[in-house]
């Protein structure tokens, strides 16, 4: 198992933006894609989305922050590529 930060990605012209909403929780499984937080400027909100699936282990915000691109959402505890990829390994049986 590997941890690994998800950022939060360009968000356009905006310097920081406030988080709106909270949608996951510490101990949840999480699938790529998967929206964590929602966001709000003075023109929109976004939903950022998750760049990796596995077991969220710590959030690193919470309603009210603010947040910039580049800055860290949460950590996720994904597998390792090595095991992720061994059932697709395997030999097939004749």
């Amino acid at each position: 198992m590997a941890l690994t930060e998800i950022k939060v990605p360009d968000i356009g012209d905006f310097d920081s933006v406030g988080v709106i909403e909270v949608l996951v929780n510490v101990g949840d499984t999480i699938k790529v894609e998967q929206s964590l937080i929602t966001v709000e400027s003075d023109k929109a909100s976004m939903e950022i989305p998750s760049s990796h699936a596995g077991v969220l282990k710590e959030l690193r915000v919470k309603l009210g922050d603010q947040v910039a691109q580049g800055g860290v959402i949460a950590v996720i505890e994904t597998a390792d590529t090595a095991a992720a990829s061994a059932p697709a390994a395997a030999p097939a049986q004749a």
